[in-house]
């Protein structure tokens, strides 16, 4: 079952807060204090991120398999872990930009 998390825009302008992850070379803000659950993602300009992922917003479920949710789909980033506790993974679907995240409560 998928429970929405929160949605991800990109941006080239510092926001208050930001926290990096070094695996993509992204700022990223944290979702819990936007009263949207909004993630603001600021790239690195040699960031290895590119393309859909990097230009679109994207939408954000937790699951409890990311390989189930990955199966048939265009992945875009295969899963890693940007913090410990929680692996994510991004695909491509209808155009749209999806990430998926298993979190160790």
């Amino acid at each position: 079952m998928l429970k929405f998390h929160h949605i991800g825009l990109p941006t080239d302008e510092k926001q208050p807060g930001e926290t990096y992850v070094p695996a993509t070379k992204v700022w990223v803000t944290d979702v819990v204090a936007h009263p949207y659950r909004v993630e603001f993602l600021r790239y690195e300009p040699d960031s290895p991120t590119t393309g859909p992922l990097r230009d679109l917003p994207h939408i954000a479920f937790e699951t409890d398999s990311i390989e189930r949710e990955l199966e048939g789909q265009e992945i875009l980033l295969e899963p890693f872990e940007p913090m410990e506790g929680m692996r994510v993974a991004f695909i491509l679907k209808d155009g749209a930009v999806f990430e998926y995240m298993e979190i160790d409560h």
